[in-house]
């Protein structure tokens, strides 16, 4: 029986920006963007894709509130956001900040730009800000788009995040958003499907401190959430 080959190691940011993260203020001319993005990213996303969705009832109309997804390609987000009812924060690497022009849009949107890979305490404490206050945010644990397709090791963030702010988790699973799927029916002029099923929301033991052997079983209990929402073949190992 072979071995499995184990996945390259997560990236981590060559770039150090600490000066760009931030909890985004929520500005009038910040939430005008916001709506303005939320329909158009709708329309485009509506244009790509044929989106199904399972479990909508189980998302609340206010936080704090901590999504975690897991993280296939481009379009989970485009996607994901599409269908909220609401327009949350989230959490993206810094390296996207220097894409022409998405770069900048992301930036008037309001993400906590985020360095992977290192000990990012300025996003940890702008996420665990925007939970105080009551907000809405996304988390890919993962960390990267999965090189398998298939659900990849969770990272410590949301899970110290989860513990810090006593903020309530929000399993949700994307299929059918890997680049490739996407990029092959959009260049044959097809929407290409993708399914979003949403779990129920639960909490991390509120008696664990956000120690080390805390969050390493809170983000096991938070991969295996996501892992019971998604088909076999993507559930990783």
């Amino acid at each position: 029986m072979m071995e499995k080959t184990p996945p390259p190691p997560k990236p981590v940011t060559e770039v150090w920006k600490p000066e760009l993260v931030r909890l985004p203020e929520l500005s009038p001319e910040r939430l005008a963007f916001r709506r303005f993005g939320h329909r158009l990213l709708k329309f485009i996303a509506n244009a790509c894709l044929r989106i199904t969705t399972e479990g909508m009832e189980n998302i609340p109309t206010s936080g704090p509130l901590l999504i975690a997804i897991n993280h296939l390609g481009n379009a989970d987000i485009p996607a994901l956001i599409s269908r909220l009812p609401f327009t949350p924060d989230a959490l993206g690497k810094i390296e996207l900040y220097d894409l022409p022009i998405l770069g900048k849009l992301m930036d008037r949107y309001g993400i906590i730009w985020l360095h992977r890979g290192r000990p990012d305490k300025r996003a940890l404490r702008a996420a665990l800000d925007g939970l105080k206050e009551g907000r809405i945010i996304v988390i890919a644990p993962e960390g990267r788009y999965s090189l398998t397709g298939a659900l990849e090791e969770g990272a410590g963030g949301a899970a110290f995040l989860a513990y810090k702010a006593n903020a309530p988790i929000l399993p949700i699973a994307l299929t059918g958003t890997e680049n490739e799927n996407v990029s092959q029916h959009v260049l044959k002029l097809r929407r290409a499907p993708v399914h979003i099923r949403v779990g129920k929301m639960f909490r991390l033991n509120e008696q664990a401190s956000a120690g080390k052997e805390a969050v390493t079983d809170g983000t096991k209990r938070i991969m295996a959430a996501l892992a019971s929402l998604l088909p076999e073949k993507y559930r990783g190992g």
